[in-house]
C-alpha cells in the first residue's frame, strides 16, 4: 500500500477479475496511483468454472480495507468485471447459484445448438458474434436444459459487473461494453434481442430479466450507506456505470483506432478499437463494443499465462528460471512444438481439446520445453491478430502495439513476441489496466468529463520498449510449424 499523497479527490477503480480482486485509488486529476489494494478469489478448474459472488463481494471489502485511510477522500467508484459470467438473481435480489464463469464450458453443447440454429452469419449480424462456450447466452441455454428449477425462479439476469455495482447501488444496470459479450445484445442498434434471450430460454425467457444499459458516463446512483460502511467509503458518492475487464483495459491504455493490444494473463486477447461495428461470421473476432461509444473487435483465447505456469512447475522452475529457460533455448524450441488448449480452448472454438506435444527427442531438454510454451501460447494469439486484421478489411494496424497483463513483466514473452511478429512492442510495466481504466471512468463520472479527455489529461502508462532481436529471422517458421501442427491436431 502507498501513501495518502494529495489532499485532492480520489476516485477508485475495481478490477474484479478471474482470480482476484485488484483496487486503485487514484487521484482524479493527475491519475496518479496513490494507493492499492488486492484479494483472491477461489480457484476455479475449468471444464467447470464457478465462482458465487459473495467472494467476490469478500474480496472487494478486503481489497480496498489495504487502501487504508485514503479511502476517506475517494469521491466515485466504478467496477470492472470478468466478462460473460452469468448471475442469477431472485425477486428478492438473492443470488440462486454460483455463477459460471466465461472459462466454464460446460454449455459447449448448448452453443454449438444456438449457433446451428440460426447460423453463423445470422449471429454475427443479430449480435456482433457467434456465440461459443464462454458467453452469457451459452449458459443460459444450459441453465434452462439442465437446471429449470433456477431458471424458474429467475427475476434478473446480471453480469459479474453488473452483481457488484448492484450491491453498490441496489439498482439492477450494466454498460454498453460489457452487454455486448452476453450474445442477446447487439452493439450496432444498442438493443437487446428478445428472439435470442427466447432461443437460449424457449417459453420462460423474459426481457425483464435483463439490466437497464446505460451509456459511458452516466451513473446507476449514488454509493448506498449499507455498501459504504462495509469497503470503508463516505455514502453517497457517485458510482460509474462500470463495464467488463477488456473494456476498461482499453480505456486504462487511452486505446485509439489503428492501436492493438495483446494482454497475456489467466486468458489472452487481442484487441482494438473502431469507429464503427464489426461482425465475423467465422466466429473468431468478438465484434464487441467499447466503454466509450466506439467498438472493440476482440479475439480471446483460454489459455495463456496459465499454460507457462504449468508448465513452469513441470519443470520445477519458478518464474525467473522459467523466463531464463526460454530465452536461452533457440527458436522454434529445437523442433518442439506446444499446442496449449490445456483447458480447451475458445478461439478456435474447441472446447474439449487438450493440450499436445509434438516433437521430442532424447535432446530435449528444460529449455525447449519451456521456449515451446512461451511460443505455442503467442502463435496461438498471433493468429488471433491476424484475424483481427482481416476483420478490419486487412490493412495492417498504424499504431502503438501493446503488450499488457502479466506476460508484459515477462522478459520471454516481450522478446519471444517480438522475434516471432518482426516488429515492436510496448509493454506495459507496473499497472493493473483494467483498474486503471475504471478508475478514469469514475473520474469522468465524478468531473462530466468524457473518458478519453480523463485519459488524455492523466497520460500513458509507462511502457517499456521491446525490439526484434537476431532470431526474428526464424519468426515465419515458428509461426508455420505451428500452425501445421494445429491444423491436423
Amino acid at each position: 500500500m502507498s501513501g495518502p499523497g494529495t489532499e485532492r479527490p480520489l476516485v477508485a477503480g475495481v478490477d474484479s477479475s478471474t482470480q482476484s480482486t485488484k483496487v486503485e485509488l487514484r487521484d482524479a486529476t493527475t491519475g496518479e496511483l496513490v494507493a492499492h489494494g488486492r484479494a483472491a478469489h477461489p480457484v476455479t478448474t475449468p471444464p467447470r468454472s464457478e465462482q458465487h459472488p459473495d467472494d467476490w463481494w469478500a474480496a472487494l471489502v478486503s481489497a480496498m480495507a489495504d487502501c487504508g485511510t485514503a479511502r476517506s477522500r475517494v469521491a466515485a467508484i466504478s467496477i470492472a468485471g470478468q466478462q460473460h459470467g452469468l448471475v442469477c438473481l431472485d425477486d428478492r435480489d438473492r443470488v440462486l447459484r454460483p455463477a459460471p464463469l466465461w472459462n466454464d464450458t460446460t454449455s459447449a453443447a448448448e452453443a454449438d445448438r444456438l449457433v446451428a440454429r440460426l447460423g453463423r452469419e445470422a449471429w454475427a449480424s443479430s449480435c456482433g458474434s457467434v456465440p461459443v462456450a464462454a458467453f452469457t447466452i451459452t449458459k443460459l441455454a444450459h441453465l434452462a436444459e439442465h437446471e429449470p428449477d433456477v431458471i424458474d425462479r429467475v427475476a434478473h439476469l446480471l453480469l459479474p459487473h453488473d452483481e457488484l455495482t448492484r450491491r453498490l447501488t441496489g439498482r439492477h444496470v450494466t454498460d454498453r461494453g460489457d452487454a455486448s459479450g452476453t450474445g442477446w445484445w447487439c452493439p450496432s442498434t444498442g438493443t437487446a434481442q428478445a428472439d435470442l434471450l427466447e432461443l437460449a430460454a424457449p417459453e420462460v425467457a423474459d426481457p425483464d430479466w435483463l439490466p437497464q444499459v446505460l451509456g459511458p458516463t452516466e451513473t446507476p446512483g449514488p454509493l448506498l450507506p449499507g455498501a459504504a460502511e462495509q469497503l470503508g467509503l463516505a455514502p453517497g458518492i457517485p458510482v460509474g456505470p462500470g463495464t467488463g475487464d477488456n473494456m476498461a483495459a482499453a480505456v486504462g491504455l487511452g486505446l485509439a483506432p489503428g492501436d492493438v493490444a495483446l494482454s497475456l494473463g489467466t486468458s489472452g486477447t487481442v484487441f482494438t478499437t473502431s469507429d464503427t461495428p464489426t461482425a465475423d461470421p467465422t466466429g473468431a473476432v468478438a465484434g464487441f463494443a467499447d466503454a466509450t461509444g466506439r467498438y472493440l473487435p476482440l479475439v480471446c483465447t483460454l489459455n495463456a499465462m496459465r499454460v507457462t505456469d504449468t508448465v513452469a512447475t513441470l519443470l520445477g522452475a519458478d518464474v525467473s528460471r522459467f523466463d531464463s529457460l526460454a530465452l536461452s533455448g533457440e527458436p522454434g524450441a529445437g523442433g518442439l512444438t506446444l499446442l496449449p488448449y490445456f483447458d480447451g480452448e475458445r478461439t478456435p472454438d474447441r472446447p474439449h481439446a487438450t493440450g499436445h506435444v509434438v516433437g521430442l527427442r532424447t535432446s530435449t531438454g528444460p529449455a525447449e520445453l519451456a521456449r515451446a510454451a512461451v511460443e505455442g501460447v503467442l502463435c496461438g494469439l498471433l493468429d488471433g491478430y491476424d484475424a483481427l486484421i482481416a476483420a478490419l478489411g486487412g490493412a495492417a494496424p498504424g499504431g502503438r502495439h501493446l503488450l499488457v497483463g502479466g506476460g508484459a513483466r515477462s522478459p520471454a514473452y516481450r522478446q519471444v513476441l517480438a522475434d516471432l511478429t518482426g516488429h515492436g512492442w510496448s509493454a506495459v510495466q507496473g499497472e493493473e489496466t483494467v483498474a486503471r481504466g475504471a478508475a478514469a471512468q469514475a473520474a469522468a463520472v465524478l468531473t462530466g468529463m468524457r473518458v478519453d479527455d480523463v485519459v488524455a489529461m492523466w497520460g500513458p502508462p509507462p511502457a517499456v520498449e521491446v525490439r526484434p532481436g537476431p532470431d526474428a529471422v526464424a519468426g515465419p517458421h515458428v509461426r508455420a510449424a505451428y500452425a501445421a501442427f494445429r491444423d491436423r491436431s
